[in-house]
Order: C-alpha cells, then structure tokens, then sequence
C-alpha cells in the first residue's frame, strides 16, 4: 500500500499531501503580506511553496503543474513578473492562469502546485 504523507495538517485541510512519488499543494495564499501588491503576495505564496516542497522532499525543479488563481486579471504582468524571476527555467511546469473571486478581497494570489518527489 502506498503512504499517504500530509504536510501541515489542520481539521479542514492540509498545506500538501504526498502520495506515492507525487505531492499535491493546497492553494497558497500570503499571510504576512494579505492585503498587499500583487508582487509582494507572489513573492510570499512561491517562498511558501519552496519551504512544503523541500519539507516533502521536492523542488520548484520538479513540479508538474501549477494553477494561479488572479482576483484581477489585470495583474497578470505584476505576477509573472515575480514568476519568472522564480520558476525554473530548465524544468518549467505546466501552468494555467485564472480569474478568480478568492475567499477575501484582501486576497490577490493563490497558487496551487503538483510536483515529483
């Protein structure tokens, strides 16, 4: 039977979970900088993104895909900005990019990733 790893567990959902050889984030949201740019938002989710992948035992290098949720499509710039400085340029995912009315208005970016171990 395979493991079935979750990353920061809480009563509702957890950051990630690893099954097998994959792992599968929850959508990434900014805490400290809630309210914030766009920029500053990004720079916050995919930081937050390293630190589950290395505690699943993965990188940025080894995600399969990535689904970016926009609360305003104008924005898009702003955050591929921040994006393209980060994501690997060798192994990029596959990505989608979507507008999306988030769970509150403070809220301008979630990214939601799957990668390898």
């Amino acid at each position: 039977m395979t493991k079935i790893k979750r990353i920061g567990a809480g009563p509702r959902m957890s950051k990630a979970v690893a099954h097998g050889d994959t792992i599968f984030t929850a959508g990434q949201v900014a805490e400290k900088t809630k309210g914030g740019s766009v920029k500053d938002q990004t720079q916050e989710i995919l930081a937050t993104i390293d630190s589950i992948l290395a505690e699943a035992g993965s990188e940025k290098a080894k995600i399969l895909s990535a689904t970016i949720y926009l609360s305003d499509m104008s924005t898009f710039a702003e955050m591929n900005g921040v994006w393209d400085l980060w994501v690997d340029k060798v192994s990029p995912p596959a990505r989608a990019t979507v507008e999306a009315k988030l769970v509150a208005p403070e809220y301008k970016v979630e990214i939601a990733v799957v990668a390898a171990v």
